[in-house]
């Protein structure tokens, strides 16, 4: 009888031990998942989920180039607007670096701004693109000066447009 007990304990472990291994893998599976990074010389493919992940940092390239995002102009002032008036201003840009940008997130400095960029998409060494900003006036007054950052895989690791405008109550 104690001879049963002690193989029924000995089998008992080796299953609850290999049941702890593959919930281990299975742990180690869903964290490379969750730090999944973007590959920056366009030779493999993200998700949607890869770029929603604000915690992603972009690893260094193995060869040393990086993309480079070169803007038109990385400030532009409205001028006088009146107060609730939507404006809008288009930011253009060109990969001017030697690998595939990836623009991973455009973060503006307060709900009224509202960046619209190409998501999700590799732009390759010379091709060109657009952030459009949109900006609501709504209840503001005065001078007004909002930030957008991008967040991408240059070097530096983020780049920041401006907006500025001067806002009158109508009437």
């Amino acid at each position: 009888m104690l001879k049963k007990i002690r193989i029924i304990t000995v089998i008992s472990l080796a299953i609850l031990g290999a049941s702890c291994k593959n919930e281990n893998k299975a742990d180690e599976a869903n964290s490379n998942v969750q730090q999944a990074q973007p590959v920056i010389n366009g030779s493999g493919k993200t998700t949607s989920e890869d770029f929603q992940n604000q915690s992603i940092k972009f690893p260094k390239p193995v060869d040393g180039k990086y993309p480079v995002i070169t803007f038109k102009e990385t400030e532009f002032d409205f001028g006088d607007i009146e107060q609730g008036d939507k404006v809008e201003h288009t930011f253009e840009f060109t990969n001017t670096g030697e690998a595939n940008l990836i623009i991973a997130d455009a973060k503006a400095s307060c709900g009224c701004t509202v960046p619209e960029y190409p998501k999700n998409k590799y732009i390759e060494p010379g091709e060109t693109g657009k952030i459009k900003v949109t900006f609501d006036s709504a209840r503001k007054v005065g001078k007004t000066s909002k930030t957008i950052t991008i967040i991408c895989n240059t070097e530096k690791g983020t780049e920041l447009l401006t907006i500025k405008t001067t806002i009158k109550v109508a009437g």
